[in-house]
């Protein structure tokens, strides 16, 4: 049966326009909100407590002020989640299991800088089983749990994080973890960089003592390189991210759920038929991209390497130059763990409302630092959200300030996180246990046969069941029945 249209329908549809100019649609949003603020402002957790934390007195039941934390009363909850993950992460509690006779990480003193997290305190505590002595703060100003970190500080670890913190308390944070009387660190646990480097140029004898690195971004790494191609790299580090389990769960299959996460938690928006341009075709690019193109967007891709270009090509993404979509496209995503990607002037052509986001590690991605400027007005319109518009009233979708997007507005999938924190505790027990001179002053990769340990450890939560070579297979092969199964420069990029 057909459908017939009031006659007001059908005047009304006729009349509708068939271009809406920019600068009018944009003007009327901007006048709808009245909540602006300067650009040089920056945002925190919204508490009734603004008391900064390095301002307050605290204790934990045991009486130990050795930490700063948010709020100490919060631990009980911390303890909750601790608990949660403590489910989903299975190799992790194996570890502790294995551990109960034996403490491979005994008299390690670590000292690490990363996402403070429900997962990350399994980590620890499965470190201080394993016989070592932690100290640690945040690789990230927006990711702590701050019930996480009570619920870590009143179980005696040091622990210096908040959610929200300055850049002048991140730095804090990690000089209070380093620098400490009576303590003396020889291993580091690092993600990005910014603790080693802090060691490094802060306390360079504290350095030379260090008896291993372990390094787990993109970031990081490439600082590595850099220190070991100049010859200053005076200490053993093993490259976690580049190891198979950290490359394609942690980064291409955590990204692929976690992007969509971020990016409806804070902006509610629908993907069906958006314009989406991702810039770097590596596994976090990867795992963005696929997830958006199974929700139906389309997307574009921008790549330095022809080898990931081809492969994004062959994977059905248009490979472009970022100046080719800027103006048309819904979304724009950093993936690259470069500087700069996009500039202001990329940022001056996007249309009104694009949405404006990193997946990157670090927050050098976006130049968000030329948009505090007094012509540009910043309104923070929810947590980590925030419009930046123009004098014109164009605006865009800034979210997590160019920072992290997952881990500074949404979760992350715990039973991935599991596979990169078991691959950080061998790494770790690795170069701590090594016999003197095994590991030289460079960057190593995970030995092939520790990455698939990791994941033989991960393997029984599906029921899965390994075939097992013959003696005939294996001679075939050159191989031994037991692994490892691939050479130590397998990669495993596809």
């Amino acid at each position: 049966s057909s459908i017939s249209w009031s006659p007001y329908f059908l005047s009304e549809f006729n009349k509708r326009p068939t271009k809406i100019g920019r600068r009018s649609l944009s003007r009327s949003i901007s006048q709808s909100s009245t909540d602006s603020y300067s650009s040089a402002a920056s945002y925190t957790d919204s508490s009734d407590d603004e008391t900064s934390p390095r301002d307050k007195q605290q204790k934990n039941s045991k009486g130990s002020s050795d930490f700063c934390v948010k709020n100490i009363k919060q631990a009980e909850f911390g303890r909750r989640e601790i608990e949660i993950a403590e489910q989903e992460m299975p190799a992790l509690m194996a570890l502790r299991k294995r551990a109960q006779g034996e403490k491979p990480l005994a008299g390690a003193k670590i000292v690490g800088c990363t996402h403070i997290t429900a997962q990350t305190a399994v980590l620890m505590e499965t470190l201080g089983a394993l016989g070592a002595q932690c100290r640690w703060a945040a690789c990230n100003i927006y990711s702590t749990l701050n019930e996480v970190a009570a619920a870590l500080a009143e179980s005696g670890f040091p622990v210096f994080a908040w959610k929200g913190e300055s850049e002048d308390d991140f730095w804090w944070c990690i000089d209070r973890c380093v620098n400490v009387e009576g303590w003396q660190p020889n291993m580091i646990l690092d993600d990005g960089g910014d603790l080693t480097h802090w060691i490094y140029k802060k306390y360079p004898n504290m350095f030379k003592k260090i008896k291993g690195i372990v390094e787990e971004s993109v970031t990081g790494v490439h600082r590595l390189y850099q220190l070991s191609k100049a010859g200053k790299l005076c200490v053993p580090a093993m490259n976690v991210n580049d190891s198979v389990t950290k490359q394609k769960f942690d980064n291409l299959y955590c990204c692929r759920e976690s992007i969509l996460d971020g990016l409806k938690r804070t902006t509610d928006m629908m993907f069906g038929g958006k314009q989406v341009v991702v810039c770097g075709y590596g596994e976090v690019g990867k795992g963005c991209c696929a997830a958006l193109k199974a929700m139906g967007s389309i997307v574009y891709v921008t790549e330095i390497d022809p080898i990931c270009a081809l492969q994004a090509c062959m994977d059905g993404f248009r490979l472009v130059k970022l100046n080719e979509v800027i103006r048309q496209v819904d979304i724009v995503i950093t993936c690259t763990g470069n500087k700069n990607v996009v500039t202001r002037e990329h940022l001056d052509r996007m249309k009104n409302s694009c949405i404006v986001c990193n997946m990157g590690h670090s927050n050098t991605e976006i130049d968000v630092a030329s948009l505090r400027t007094p012509e540009l007005t910043w309104e923070r319109v929810r947590s980590q959200v925030d419009h930046v518009i123009w004098p014109d009233g164009k605006r865009i979708v800034l979210l997590a300030e160019g920072r992290l997007l997952n881990l500074s507005c949404s979760t992350v999938p715990t039973f991935v996180l599991s596979i990169t924190a078991t691959t950080q505790a061998l790494a770790l027990i690795e170069l701590y246990n090594a016999p003197e001179g095994r590991y030289k002053q460079d960057v190593y990769l995970l030995p092939k046969k520790m990455d698939e340990y990791v994941a033989s450890l991960h393997l029984p939560t599906f029921d899965a069941h390994l075939t097992e070579l013959t003696d005939e297979q294996a001679k075939y092969l050159g191989l031994n029945k037991n692994g490892p199964f691939k050479p130590n420069y397998y990669r495993c990029w596809f």
